[in-house]
């Protein structure tokens, strides 16, 4: 017996979701970064200096996940730990030079790549998007 997915919109919205994310990781594996770290460069580079667990907070990842991430994009260079002067336990992350440069590179087309994803859609159609995505969101 076959089953089907009763729900459309989710399923679509699934689908979609899915293939988004693909499209980005195959961008951001060009710029050898997994689409973690790219969220993880795009934070600091819209909100500048932030800690770890603010960070995880904005890309709904785990503290433990994050540390590794974060040693990874040391290690490769583009953002550093520093310690906050007024608290010892706090350490901010911040876009190293290089880092800001490779932001400063990757965000033109990165931005352009999600807009051809919704260049079809009409403003109406965007603000309609907008309202049902948060009804549902607010019932989650």
């Amino acid at each position: 017996m076959e089953r089907k997915c009763t729900n459309q919109p989710f399923l679509l919205l699934m689908q979609t979701s899915k293939a988004i994310q693909e499209k980005i990781r195959d961008e951001m594996s060009k710029n050898k970064l997994s689409i973690t770290e790219f969220s993880v460069l795009e934070v600091l580079f819209y909100q500048g200096k932030q800690t770890i667990q603010q960070i995880g907070t904005r890309i709904l990842i785990s503290s433990g996940s994050m540390t590794y991430v974060i040693d990874k994009l040391e290690q490769k260079g583009i953002i550093k730990r520093n310690d906050c002067k007024e608290d010892r336990r706090v350490i901010h992350i911040t876009l190293t030079p290089e880092g800001m440069d490779m932001m400063e590179n990757i965000m033109p087309k990165y931005q352009d790549m999600v807009d051809s994803f919704f260049e079809d859609l009409t403003e109406d159609d965007s603000e309609l998007m907008i309202h049902f995505f948060n009804k549902v969101r607010k019932r989650v």
